[in-house]
């Protein structure tokens, strides 16, 4: 029989991974986790695939409660993560027994918080992915009381005495908090919008309330293209800038639909986008110009930064003998 995990407290917490990539051509977004390097640092501290099912956790509090010893990860944005009521740093895979309660409360300076279990949960999947789906009607919402599935068994390795920590790796966290400085490329239609293009980045932008994992709306001074005429639908990409008739900037994330007809601007780096992931209504952001190249370069920095810790997470294994 599986070992689970018993939500208490849900919150906003869905089943996430890395969603659908390469959907787009048959018309599907991306969705999955909107801090993608977040949610890939948690599975990779629990020795998982970058991939595995996890939970995310939207600003509100959660608390869950695991049948047996296991070993979970959480990162994200800053939280106060207690096991049984006492602290915990996030950013390190951690030990909670069976019948412990580990809570997670208090997310600031962010508003989503990731937390994988060695294993990684069971859930269904669709084309590939567990990632929810607005759209199509799929996907996981936890709720009080649902007991989640382990697809691992922990091994039980907590120090009898002093419950001395296993693990300080210490995987690279990226800055949290507003104001955000967003990463961006130029955009297809950046020369219809002349001078005014330097509005973009001279401009500071506010989070409205109406911003979700499709996209978020900005309210700020707008650049104005300088040519007339309707911009034609066409594909557009995670991240793109659009700038629609009005008082708000569009910036499209990982449920975006992937086709649109307003003007874009620029486009959000991959980098940058697990930042604009975090956001928070309220929150201020400043865009600042970058060539490919450069974006390229921060790309692959993150992914060497996950590498480099999927190896100590071997390492440290290999010692413990754990499968």
């Amino acid at each position: 029989m599986a070992e689970t995990l018993t939500v208490h407290r849900s919150g906003h917490a869905t089943v996430q991974d890395l969603g659908r990539p390469g959907r787009a051509r048959t018309g599907l977004p991306a969705n999955g986790a909107l801090d993608e390097y977040s949610a890939r640092m948690a599975n990779v501290l629990c020795g998982n695939e970058d991939s595995a099912p996890l939970v995310e956790i939207t600003m509100l509090d959660f608390a869950c409660e695991p049948s047996a010893d296991l070993l979970v990860a959480v990162t994200g944005a800053p939280a106060d993560v207690t096991v049984d009521g006492v602290p915990h740093p996030q950013w390190e895979p951690l030990v909670v027994r069976g019948g412990q309660v580990l809570a997670i409360t208090g997310i600031r300076q962010g508003a989503r918080v990731y937390l994988a279990a060695y294993g990684a949960f069971e859930a269904d999947f669709l084309l590939g992915s567990c990632a929810p789906d607005t759209i199509l009607g799929f996907g996981r919402t936890l709720r009080a009381g649902e007991h989640l599935a382990l697809a691992g068994h922990w091994p039980s390795l907590v120090h009898p005495v002093f419950r001395h920590p296993f693990f300080r790796l210490r995987p690279p966290r990226p800055r949290f908090g507003s104001p955000w400085t967003i990463d961006v490329t130029d955009g297809p239609d950046l020369a219809e919008f002349g001078e005014s293009h330097a509005v973009l980045f001279a401009a500071e932008y506010v989070v409205t309330p109406r911003s979700n994992h499709v996209g978020l709306r900005l309210r700020g001074e707008v650049p104005r293209r300088a040519v007339h005429g309707e911009a034609l639908s066409r594909g557009v990409p995670i991240g793109a800038i659009e700038v629609p008739a009005g008082d708000e900037l569009l910036v499209l994330h990982r449920g975006r639909g992937v086709t649109a007809g307003y003007p874009v601007l620029a486009v959000v780096t991959s980098a940058s986008l697990s930042s604009l992931g975090q956001a928070r209504p309220g929150d201020t952001v400043r865009f600042r110009r970058r060539t490919v190249a450069d974006a390229v370069a921060a790309y692959r920095d993150g992914r060497a930064a996950v590498r480099e810790v999927r190896h100590r997470v071997r390492t440290a294994f290999d010692a413990l003998d754990i499968p």
